[in-house]
């Protein structure tokens, strides 16, 4: 692997970290997942929208921790109650009150959802929801759109090597086609338990695509035919498109809703919200974790759920995304390019047109990196409320930089 002056403590920590870690850095954080020798591989420090990496340099950050960091980093209205809580104790054997405050804080926030339960991690959210809708069904399959992430769980991992044959009972379908879905349910008559979608497909390695028009009412009524639940992934949009739940912006009406994430600004936390029908279920079922009922992610996320609404988060974040876009657009083809930024606006994503195979995304990244701006080259990007119009002016003033040093390394390519 190269290695760079720039990041060689970044270097030195990885070297160490594979003698004794799988892989030295695993899953959505390896390495291989950004652009090997031209990313920090370790940071130390966040405040507001900016990072530190351990070679000391600062990022504006649009990563923003996978999208879990929504009101800016080391924010005092969350973290100081949580500190608070912390000194009190957090694992105290049985749940403290805010756990209680807080499933009634989501069932009266979030559309349609009348009873909630918390985890850690977005995989234990929807893989909770895919076996209640299996257990309350008693049928085994569950349907999901081609390169959907919902989890690093077997059922639906993209781990090229599965094990366990509940990946089998796990069947795919393009995004956005219902004459597909609708095949699917006509061939597995009688066995469809759910079919899980995320509010709009963010596959990774590719642009955002948003649901036409039509799409999340046809799911409903599949489902609603096969008696099947539609279950929501919003772990990764939620309280970026609206307060009340992303199904809410998208017209969607499931029977499960998944969040984490951005819940908690940080802390971890994941949350699954059901319907009425779906409660005794629920009840019947051992859902459990050792550190699930921990109390600081609770009182985090309650302080969380405050800030954004009293801030209205929602606008200004969607405000920052549209400013970013539109000046990418701008100085790409100021540079020559045609490029696209897909998804919502406080969640874009920007490809170069006719670059499938994304080397001018990582070559563009690496050089937004080099000028202090994190930007991931095949994974969706954030926006979060520390992010200000002073931010996203100095963003594009690098980006027009490094669209010229995209033409000097693809020179005579276009």
């Amino acid at each position: 692997m190269t290695t760079t002056p720039r990041y060689a403590l970044s270097q030195d920590l990885f070297d160490r970290a594979a003698s004794v870690i799988p892989g030295g850095i695993y899953g959505s954080k390896s390495p291989g997942f950004s652009v090997p020798g031209r990313f920090p591989y370790y940071f130390t420090e966040g405040s507001g929208c900016r990072i530190k990496d351990a070679d000391g340099h600062e990022y504006i950050d649009y990563l923003c921790g996978f999208g879990s960091m929504i009101l800016g980093f080391g924010n005092p209205i969350v973290d100081d109650p949580a500190i608070e809580q912390l000194r009190k104790g957090d694992l105290l054997n049985q749940p403290g009150p805010a756990m209680v405050e807080l499933a009634e804080r989501l069932t009266a926030l979030i559309d349609g959802m009348d009873w909630a339960v918390f985890a850690k991690n977005g995989t234990d959210a929807t893989t909770l929801a895919v076996s209640l809708s299996r257990v309350h069904t008693g049928k085994p399959y569950v349907l999901m759109a081609q390169g959907a992430y919902h989890g690093s769980a077997n059922w639906c991992s993209s781990n090229a090597y599965p094990v366990l044959r509940d990946k089998d009972e796990v069947r795919l379908f393009p995004y956005g086609d219902v004459a597909a879905l609708q095949a699917l349910f006509d061939e597995l008559r009688g066995q469809v338990a759910a079919v899980i979608l995320t509010p709009y497909h963010h596959a990774t390695w590719a642009p955002q695509q948003m649901p036409p028009a039509g799409w999340h009412e046809a799911v409903r009524r599949l489902c609603d035919e096969e008696s099947a639940f539609f279950i929501m992934d919003d772990i990764r949009a939620n309280f970026r498109l609206n307060l009340h739940g992303s199904h809410r912006a998208m017209g969607a009406k499931p029977d499960f809703v998944c969040m984490g994430k951005s819940l908690a600004n940080g802390y971890p936390i994941g949350a699954l919200m059901g319907t009425e029908e779906l409660k005794k279920t629920a009840s019947n079922f051992f859902i459990t974790g050792t550190f699930w009922t921990s109390t600081v992610p609770y009182v985090a996320s309650l302080a969380c759920l405050n800030e954004m609404e009293r801030l209205d988060v929602v606008s200004h974040v969607q405000a920052m995304g549209a400013r970013l876009k539109q000046g990418l657009i701008k100085a790409g083809m100021e540079a020559g390019y045609n490029i696209s930024c897909t998804g919502p606006d406080a969640i874009p994503f920007m490809t170069f047109d006719d670059d499938a195979d994304m080397w001018h995304n990582q070559e563009f990244s690496a050089q937004m990196a080099t000028r202090g701006v994190y930007l991931h080259p095949h994974h969706n990007w954030f926006l979060s409320y520390a992010h200000k119009e002073s931010d996203i002016d100095e963003t594009l003033e690098k980006a027009a930089e490094s669209f010229q040093e995209v033409k000097k390394a693809f020179q005579g390519e276009f």
